[in-house]
């Protein structure tokens, strides 16, 4: 059974040779066509066919040897995706931080400043503008 098991390794190991693997756009596409096939069962046969074929696309680009034309496919989704990755992670970073800091924000230029709770009324300085304002933190 473990000869078994190894020559199999083996044998995957040399199919994905050279393959292009999973990325950013992969996980994406995969998740897609979960959420569509379970839309499915209630939207009907379009949906589960749409669910289909992004599985099928999703499996071809991981096993596509053509490792540039992949590779400039997950730059573009990672660039039209970046606004909405940066408020994400930007959003998870308050929400953690929510506890031990105020974000307050300048009213001259509206840049954020973080500052820690629990000191009282502070005067805040703005890093970018200069200006400066009483906030109780």
């Amino acid at each position: 059974m473990n000869n078994f098991l190894n020559n199999l390794r083996m044998k995957m190991y040399h199919f994905m040779q050279g393959r292009y693997g999973n990325d950013q756009f992969n996980h994406f596409l995969l998740t897609c066509s979960v959420v569509l096939l379970i839309l499915s069962l209630f939207l009907g046969n379009f949906v589960y066919l749409v669910a289909i074929v992004l599985l099928i696309y999703a499996n071809f680009r991981m096993l596509s040897r053509h490792t540039q034309k992949r590779y400039h496919e997950n730059l573009m989704y990672m660039g039209y995706t970046k606004h909405i990755r940066g408020f994400i992670s930007t959003q998870r970073l308050r929400f953690k931080e929510r506890k031990t800091h105020h974000i307050y924000r300048c009213s001259k230029c509206g840049q954020n400043i973080r500052v820690p709770k629990g000191k009282g009324r502070i005067c805040i300085t703005c890093p970018k503008c200069k200006n400066e304002f009483i906030k109780v933190s």
